[in-house]
């Protein structure tokens, strides 16, 4: 694997179960998106705050759907376009706990088949004719046991499109009163547990790398590089998939430039 020789390994000595698919060719990234914001922005983000923000940002369902049809989901698209025909949906499930907004997270079982022991938000795939709000409470109460009368749906990020495949992920973003009693189905999770946003932002808490792969991908830059965000976790670390919808959660809610809005997927 290649890197810059002043690069020292991911989060230091942090240790995590996860074997990352790495590439052999690593570019450090740019810094954290809110890096420049001073410590005092970092924190007490209120469930009221963040709901406000995903308002203000046209994430909310009493402003606007989630997107649902293929061309409204362009931006945000790995491959050339074709029909989506497996459809996924995952819960942002939230609450607030002294004065600051947490969301659950899982660890994959390592006995699943793919994504295996991989941190992740509570869902996956679409039944029929599912809408994503049904499939990510359903799966959210299969997984960590959440019971869905507990949950408020308020708002979604965007959905996550690999064109190339016909799959989409669509996060959906669910509110409840406190903390919940949460228990992991064996079957499909290793681990369930909370964070907080202001930790996710905190420093050193987040790394972009820059990845190079021999197949080049839509959205790299001149050089084929594209962005993978990382977040250091007790005990793991959050990467791919989930840590992009994070990072554009925590874009929306500190109020800074989401980077993915720059890219061009063609």
């Amino acid at each position: 694997m290649t890197r810059n020789a002043e690069w020292p390994s991911r989060f230091g000595d942090h240790e995590h179960p996860q074997v990352i698919p790495e590439p052999d060719d690593i570019r450090r990234g740019a810094p954290a998106p809110w890096s420049e914001l001073a410590p005092a922005q970092r924190t007490g983000f209120t469930l009221e705050l963040v709901v406000n923000r995903l308002r203000a940002s046209g994430r909310t369902f009493d402003i606007s759907a989630i997107p649902g049809d293929p061309v409204e989901m362009a931006a945000v698209a790995d491959g050339a376009f074709q029909p989506i025909t497996r459809k996924s949906a995952v819960l942002v499930a939230l609450f607030e706990e002294d004065g600051e907004t947490h969301v659950i997270l899982t660890r994959r079982s390592f006995k699943l088949r793919s994504h295996r022991g991989e941190i992740a938000l509570p869902g996956g795939r679409s039944d029929g004719q599912e809408t994503p709000i049904q499939t990510a409470l359903r799966e959210a109460k299969e997984e960590v046991g959440l019971l869905t009368s507990t949950v408020e749906p308020v708002g979604w990020l965007s959905p996550i499109v690999t064109f190339a495949s016909g799959s989409a992920i669509w996060p959906v973003i669910g509110v409840l009163e406190g903390r919940p009693t949460l228990t992991a189905d064996p079957a499909e999770v290793e681990r369930v547990f909370t964070t907080s946003l202001a930790e996710l932002v905190a420093d050193e808490a987040f790394l972009e790398e820059r990845w190079r792969r021999e197949n080049v991908r839509p959205g790299v830059d001149q050089e084929g590089y594209f962005p993978i965000y990382f977040f250091q976790v007790p005990g793991d670390i959050v990467w791919g998939a989930t840590a992009r919808m994070l990072t554009e959660l925590l874009c929306v809610v500190t109020g800074v430039e989401w980077p993915e809005a720059r890219r061009v997927w063609s």
